[in-house]
């Protein structure tokens, strides 16, 4: 489900679950378990890899539209969990993307350090709208710590995904690299990121975040009243009216 490799203080952590390593709540648990083992003092920086031709194609949407508000209740906090653990890391998180990252996939590489994308991999976006479901607090305040109001409101209002250069130039990725280098470049990253004082890096990650995290806490009504939309049929009609345009197969599949 997560692959995970050590050398010299660096972490890699490969999300191998699936075809696309969707989102669900076993892949939050394990990530999750993850980033609190990274704690450990031998670890001095992170990155996260996908496996194949995605880094995380976002939530499992057909598991969503199955299982239903149960597994929705479920799920929604470890989500917010996934993302707040790779979000809070106080070590360099770098997310190395290899291939395409739509929706839950795109907002943990945005939880991410430093984003770097492989030339011509895939698309990356933030979809939601166009699927159904309204983004929750924290996801939605991370893509806005990372892009420009304009370019935010034009990504979430029209669902569209985007190219590595024109993630680069909206704020989406830090950098692109070419074919068969991601890991090495990631691994350049980690490493002047590891030069920094680990407790200067620390506190000063810690005050990029707590605005995130401040902003998130003044939407909790809201974000409760988006939990609710995620448990409504009509929610789980127009996933899967969604997944019967834009993948063919059936939610069963």
């Amino acid at each position: 489900m997560i692959e995970r490799k050590d050398a010299d203080g660096i972490r890699v952590l490969k999300l191998a679950h699936g075809k696309v390593s969707a989102m669900d709540v076993e892949l939050g648990d394990a990530f999750t378990h993850e980033m609190a083992a990274a704690m450990d003092p031998a670890v001095r920086a992170v990155i996260v890899t996908g496996s194949g031709s995605s880094f995380s194609a976002g939530v499992d949407l057909f598991r969503l539209i199955n299982d239903g508000p149960d597994y929705a209740r479920r799920f929604l906090p470890i989500l917010d969990e996934f993302l707040r653990s790779a979000l809070t890391l106080p070590k360099p998180v770098i997310a190395a993307v290899n291939g395409h990252a739509i929706a839950g996939g795109c907002i943990l590489a945005a939880a991410c350090d430093h984003r770097i994308m492989t030339d011509g991999a895939g698309w990356i976006g933030i979809p939601e709208l166009a699927v159904g479901v309204p983004f929750p607090a924290l996801p939605l305040q991370i893509m806005a710590a990372r892009l420009s109001d304009a370019a935010l409101r034009e990504l979430v209002f029209t669902g569209r995904t985007v190219d590595v250069d024109e993630a680069k130039a909206l704020g989406l990725i830090d950098e692109k690299c070419p074919q068969g280098l991601l890991l090495d470049r990631a691994h350049d990253v980690a490493r002047r990121l590891m030069s920094i004082p680990a407790t200067a890096f620390a506190l000063t990650k810690a005050a990029f975040v707590a605005p995130i995290l401040e902003r998130v806490r003044l939407l909790a009504d809201v974000n409760a009243r988006v939990a609710e939309e995620w448990m409504q049929q009509h929610t789980y009609d127009t996933i899967r009216r969604y997944l019967e345009k834009t993948v063919k197969r059936t939610p069963t599949s």
